[in-house]
């Protein structure tokens, strides 16, 4: 089998989160470079106990591919590990365009984002009929600029269901954007803090009050903020088509659909 470097997805905290797959690789691994400030460390225990351990919170980005072409050269396995799933907010861009440009082959492995384990918590969907059809994922911009036409006051002029990671300290632009933009104070909001990990808080709030639930809860980093009306159950006033008796489609007969 061809030696390669894979970009694991850890998931949001549980180890039994990650996949078979994911849970195979870190099995076979010799060396392992992890987001030590994001990854639970108990992931780590399924590696090999000779296994190579880097934590790249305290790294570069030249000190983990240094590292790799090493380890890649004297062909070894590498796992490239990260927190939830590698493809949002991943950083990981950097360092395949680095791998490429010294032909090492790699993988990605996807993994669960802190998104979808928040709303496996909260019991709900992020689409529903007639209140959110689009989910938007994003982020406000802080150190990391934003692009112009992706600018906080844009976004909120769209409806759907918002989800913003990387925002802990951003709470008071979220509200005052939203409100400018037609939101009603009464918007539910879930703030979700490390979730599915030991320390894990998930709190319901309102667009109006986000800010000073925020204060309150003494949360700053390590969360992710959900703003949507699908976050209340008790709004939703119509189900989806799919199951309904009259709807056919092709995989159901059509003695289940009296008015197909």
């Amino acid at each position: 089998m061809q030696n390669k470097v894979y970009f694991i997805g850890a998931g949001p905290g549980d180890p039994e989160l990650i996949t078979l797959k994911a849970y195979r690789l870190i099995q076979q691994a010799k060396v392992i470079i992890y987001a030590g400030s994001l990854v639970n460390e108990q992931i780590l225990d399924f590696a090999p106990k000779q296994a190579e351990f880097f934590n790249s919170a305290k790294m570069t980005l030249n000190e983990i591919i240094a590292v790799i072409k090493e380890s890649f050269s004297a062909g070894k396995r590498v796992i490239r590990l990260h927190t939830g799933d590698p493809s949002l907010y991943g950083a990981i861009y950097e360092q395949m365009l680095e791998l490429d440009k010294l032909n090492i082959p790699y993988e990605i492995i996807p993994g669960v984002t802190s998104l979808f384990a928040a709303t496996a918590k909260l019991q709900v969907e992020l689409t529903a009929p007639q209140l959110a059809q689009t989910v938007t994922i994003s982020r406000v911009a802080g150190k990391t600029k934003v692009p112009a036409n992706e600018t906080l006051e844009k976004l909120a002029s769209h409806g759907g269901t918002f989800v913003f990671y990387l925002s802990a300290q951003k709470a008071s632009q979220i509200t005052e954007a939203f409100l400018r933009q037609g939101w009603g104070p009464k918007t539910p909001v879930a703030i979700c803090y490390k979730v599915t990990w030991q320390e894990e808080k998930i709190i319901k709030t309102t667009l109006a009050d986000l800010p000073t639930t925020m204060a309150q809860a003494g949360l700053s980093k390590h969360l992710l903020l959900i703003v949507g009306k699908v976050l209340d159950k008790t709004r939703i006033q119509e189900y989806s088509r799919l199951y309904a008796q009259d709807f056919a489609h092709e995989y159901r007969s059509s003695h289940h659909c009296p008015h197909p």
